[in-house]
This record gives structure tokens, C-alpha cells and sequence, in this order.
């Protein structure tokens, strides 16, 4: 019988690249998207296509009432959860000016949408996987900026949020591990998607120069490493676990290289 697979943020990126490998290894998927509803359905064709079911749904997580609905509609079509991909997320528009000239709303949105989500969906698939027996993963998508900090870009409430889901994590990583249950993290590097347009080519190239393996992340890279945290059989003594994906980066002792705030 499928396993079932819920992964946000998966319009674009990191999550679609995530459900069409979950797809293709079997998995049912629920695809979600923000302001890209094209893009969840593109995703969504690629995913039937491997004969498994998907289903897109609408969600703002930067609103916790969002976040209730998302889960209570998943689980209104497919029943049980097997695995939670807590991909959404991101930096969003960065205010000019400093610390102390920082909208308070943009604290608050980054904190809810960078931490808040995973934490209210992840309590309701725990339920649920309580509930049902299942021996289910939740796969946390975090940063390399939940324990380095980037100051150039002015991310401190989006490095506070990640730093928050490497602790989340590791906490209901110890919680629930009892019941079968297994919480791990993906820290990701810099990978190249399309939101990447906002780099300049000068930042990309200090960017690649910096990383230990001479080239820029593509989605390839990190996918493998959430289907492993996500299988069951392969990853069932790993509990609370932060694996870094950067190509090096984190290690080098050089992770400023923007040469300008954009």
C-alpha cells in the first residue's frame, strides 16, 4: 500500500523537486502552494504521471489557521500520514536598515512562516500517526543560517527561525521517538532555484567561489538526502538529527560573500 507524503512549498524548487522523487518512488503526494497555483499543478502532472495519487492545496503558513486547515484537508482525503515535509519557508522581502529599524511585522512573519508552520503541522501529524501506529517521519527543511549567521542580508529573524527548527528538531526528535516516530533536518546551502534570480553574478560568483566543492547546489543534490531521512527502512536510527547539505560552505569559515545587500 502507498505511503502518503505532505510536502509544503512545493509549487517550486526544493519541494517540487521533492514530490516528483517521492512520486516516482510510489509515494502519494500533497503538493501546496502560496501565490503559484500554476506551479502546484504542474507538479501535481508530474507526480500522477508515476501513476500515484496528488493533491494541491491552497495554504498561507504564516497563518496558523492556514496551517490547521492544510493538515485537516490532507488528511481528509488520504486518511493517514506517513511523512511531513516541512520545506516552506524563506527570508521574503528584507526591510531596509537595521536591527533596530526593523518592522516588528517582519519579525513576526518570519518567525511564523520559518517556524510556526512546522511546528503546528507537525503536531497534527503526530496525532495522527499516533492514532494510526505509523512508524512516520517528519522531515525538517532548515538552513545552514540555523547556526551561521548571514549579516550582510540583514536575515536575523529568518537565522533565529532556522536556529529555532535545528532545536524543534532535535526536541520532538527525543519526544516521539517511542511511538516510531523519527524527526530529522535537512540544512541546506545555498541551491539554486528560481528565486535565485534575485542574486546578482557577481554574488553568485563569490558564492561558488567560497564553497569547498567549486559549484553552486542544484535541487539533485539535496533531494537524495530527504528521501533517505524520509525512508523508513534506511534512516529508523537517526533521531534528531541536523544534516548539513552545502557543498562545504558551513565548514569553510567563509560564508559572507555578498558583496552588497540586494
Amino acid at each position: 500500500m502507498a505511503e502518503n507524503v505532505l510536502i509544503t512549498g512545493s509549487s517550486h524548487g526544493i519541494g517540487a523537486a521533492c514530490a516528483a522523487a517521492f512520486a516516482e518512488k510510489g509515494y502519494n503526494v500533497g503538493v501546496t502552494y502560496c501565490k503559484d497555483p500554476a506551479g502546484a499543478e504542474e507538479v501535481a502532472k508530474k507526480c500522477r504521471a508515476f501513476g500515484v495519487r496528488a493533491e494541491i492545496y491552497r495554504a498561507d503558513l504564516s497563518l496558523r489557521e492556514d496551517c490547521v486547515k492544510l493538515m485537516e484537508a490532507f488528511l481528509a482525503d488520504f486518511g493517514v500520514i506517513h511523512v511531513l515535509v516541512n520545506n516552506a519557508g524563506g527570508a521574503l522581502k528584507i526591510p531596509a536598515g537595521e536591527f533596530e529599524d526593523m518592522p516588528l511585522d517582519y519579525w513576526d512573519s518570519q518567525i511564523a512562516l520559518n517556524l510556526n508552520a512546522a511546528a503546528y503541522l507537525s503536531r497534527d501529524a503526530v496525532r495522527n500517526m499516533k492514532q494510526n501506529g505509523i512508524p512516520g517521519r517528519i522531515v525538517n527543511i532548515g538552513s545552514i543560517h540555523g547556526h551561521v549567521t548571514w549579516v550582510k542580508r540583514k536575515m536575523l529573524p529568518y537565522c533565529a527561525a532556522k536556529g529555532g527548527i535545528e532545536m524543534f528538531t532535535r526536541a520532538l526528535g527525543v519526544e516521539v521517538a517511542k511511538y516510531g516516530i523519527r524527526v530529522n533536518c535537512i540544512a541546506p546551502g545555498l541551491i539554486m532555484t528560481k528565486i535565485s534570480d534575485r542574486y546578482k553574478k557577481s554574488d553568485l560568483e563569490g558564492f561558488q567561489n567560497k564553497i569547498p566543492v567549486g559549484f553552486l547546489g542544484q535541487t539533485e543534490h539535496i533531494v537524495p538526502a530527504i528521501l533517505f531521512l524520509a525512508d523508513e527502512a534506511s534512516s529508523r536510527y537517526i533521531v534528531g538529527q541536523i544534516l548539513t547539505v552545502d557543498g562545504g560552505q558551513s565548514v569553510s569559515g567563509i560564508i559572507d560573500c555578498m558583496k552588497e545587500d540586494f
